[in-house]
């Protein structure tokens, strides 16, 4: 019997980031948490940051429409970029979520087929890759 052998890893559908609080602030989540509005830190921080995007929700709605971004996730594969190069096409991305460049992607590839590159969030590319672009990221 063959072992199971996963396709596609699976891309997180988080990204980790670290944040400074002040003992005060940091005292008020923990009594939070042990009065039971809240099951740990990260509980009550996610919360929060989603209380924040739904204040805001008409504003970013507005921006997200102005600056033309694609909300969500966006994948370029290469022959996805190839198809962009062989129309003699550049693209300018904006991305409010992650985009993600294939691991199979030449720096060189990049730089043909890329013109700018804007991320509000997280953007999963080879260390080629960005560096290659370094340039052409806002």
């Amino acid at each position: 019997m063959d072992p199971v052998r996963e396709l596609r890893p699976k891309a997180p559908d988080s990204e980790k980031i670290t944040i400074n609080l002040g003992y005060v602030d940091l005292g008020h989540i923990d009594l939070m948490v042990e009065e039971g509005f809240y099951s740990n830190r990260t509980d009550f921080i996610r919360t929060a940051i989603r209380n924040q995007i739904d204040r805001h929700a008409e504003v970013v709605r507005q921006a997200v429409t102005r600056k033309s971004v694609d909300l969500g996730l966006r994948h370029f594969s290469r022959g996805d970029l190839e198809a962009v190069r062989e129309a003699g096409q550049m693209l300018d991305i904006r991305v409010l979520g992650l985009a993600t460049i294939a691991p199979d992607v030449t720096p060189d590839l990049a730089r043909a087929t890329i013109a700018s590159l804007s991320v509000l969030g997280a953007l999963h590319a080879s260390a080629a890759v960005k560096s290659a672009l370094a340039d052409r990221i806002q």
